[in-house]
């Protein structure tokens, strides 16, 4: 195929230093991408360069350092509106990643306009950096949260969210992928039908920005949260999309410099948005290291990487369908890179994960932040492979292999 000839994956896997060494003497197939992605060599050197040579505060400072960090740091919120094709950087709200991002839409906008009664619905896939926040409405202010099931191959059928939404319904927060099942949900037919009802949405973008284009235009989202640590950018880096008129309908989630014009000691002038929702010093290096991670993705091209991800996505899904001691749990036609198993017999994920670490085969085991799923899908724990740009069909092989020997401990 030629765009897969295209497609240099040794050439981007030379690009990560990390991929280059070895674990517990066996060479590192990293597949926890789904909690956190590598850095490649050009977000470490940025990071290097922003301390060693570049760093001071950002915006009031007029002196040199001052003014470059400042442009560096403003500059991502450009890239990010490219990246998720926003109308314009003043929709692009920057912060620490999705957590933060979720917490603001709860505390800034839901707090403002829900009261008792009112409902959120959400999906049983939602990570709990989308549930938590909602919780805390619940306890705080009897929001009622509404709860939609996935069918038996880990798909949300779009219907069954709007379907769900009633006349207290004051908000729909859904994933764009699962990070457990690596289902793709049609997050643009949701809020098509939200909208069509009156009803704002947000979508927890973490796992299927890295994955896949996304336009939240398109998609028609309220709000779009994405996290850096999963782009192969640093932790502590985020944004959300935010729509002016939900912006409009925001208050200051937290206080602080930067996000004031004014303050006296009878009044506070805020800044204009996006600014009136960042608080304090950033993470400004984290953040220029962000918006290197998307130069770097854009330059190989959104739809290359989608490309090679579904054609290991294919090959893994053969392989370990292959395997009939394995069960892997969803199984949906639009699933990403992303598979949870457990081993028939009385094997622990825990137990799992520590036989492949032996062979060099990171993954991770436990709940994976989605504790309703388990309970949903019946099991306790799951070990889960997920891959990224830089994994090839050999390192699904070594997945097998070093599957096939905690078969022959705990079989």
């Amino acid at each position: 195929m030629k765009d897969r000839a295209m497609y240099d994956v040794q050439k981007i896997r030379s690009d990560f230093p990390i991929l280059g060494r070895e674990v517990n003497g066996k060479p590192l197939v990293y597949l926890d991408n789904g909690a956190s992605a590598q850095k490649p060599q050009v977000v470490i050197d940025a990071i290097t360069t922003a301390y060693r040579d570049e760093y001071a505060n950002v915006h009031r400072g007029l002196h040199t350092l001052s003014t470059i960090a400042t442009e560096k740091y403003e500059g991502v919120r450009a890239k990010i509106a490219r990246f998720i094709n926003a109308p314009s950087e003043d929709h692009i709200i920057l912060n620490s990643g999705t957590t933060e991002a979720i917490n603001m839409v709860s505390y800034a906008w839901a707090a403002q306009h829900l009261q008792a009664g009112d409902e959120i619905v959400l999906s049983i896939m939602e990570h709990h950096a989308n549930i938590v926040p909602w919780h805390f409405l619940r306890e705080r202010m009897g929001v009622v949260i509404k709860w939609v099931d996935v069918d038996a191959n880990g798909d949300l059928d779009p219907a069954a969210v709007i379907a769900a939404i009633g006349p207290k319904t004051k908000l729909v927060a859904v994933t764009h992928m699962s990070n457990v099942l690596g289902t793709v949900v049609d997050v643009k037919a949701i809020c098509a039908g939200a909208h069509a009802k009156g009803v704002p949405v947000l979508v927890d973008g973490s796992q299927a920005a890295v994955h896949m284009p996304v336009d939240v235009q398109d998609i028609g989202a309220d709000f779009y949260a994405i996290t850096g640590h999963k782009l192969y950018g640093p932790t502590g880096s985020g944004a959300i999309y935010v729509t002016p008129e939900r912006m409009a309908e925001m208050r200051p989630f937290l206080g602080g410099g930067d996000m004031i014009r004014e303050v006296s000691r009878d009044a506070v002038t805020y800044n204009s948005a996006p600014m009136k929702f960042e608080a304090g010093t950033p993470g400004i290096v984290q953040t220029i290291g962000l918006g290197v991670a998307i130069d770097y993705m854009m330059g190989i091209g959104m739809d290359a990487i989608a490309a090679h991800e579904k054609d290991i996505c294919a090959y893994a899904r053969a392989q370990l369908d292959g395997l009939n001691w394995l069960n892997v749990q969803g199984q949906s036609a639009t699933k990403g890179a992303i598979f949870s198993f457990t081993m028939a017999g009385a094997a622990h994920a825990h137990d799992i994960s520590t036989v492949l670490d032996k062979k060099g085969v990171a993954v991770r085991a436990g709940t994976h932040c989605a504790m309703p799923l388990m309970e949903h899908i019946g099991v306790g724990a799951t070990c889960r492979a997920s891959f990224a740009m830089y994994n090839t069909r050999a390192e699904v092989d070594a997945l097998v292999e070093a599957l096939a020997l905690c078969q022959d401990l705990f079989g």
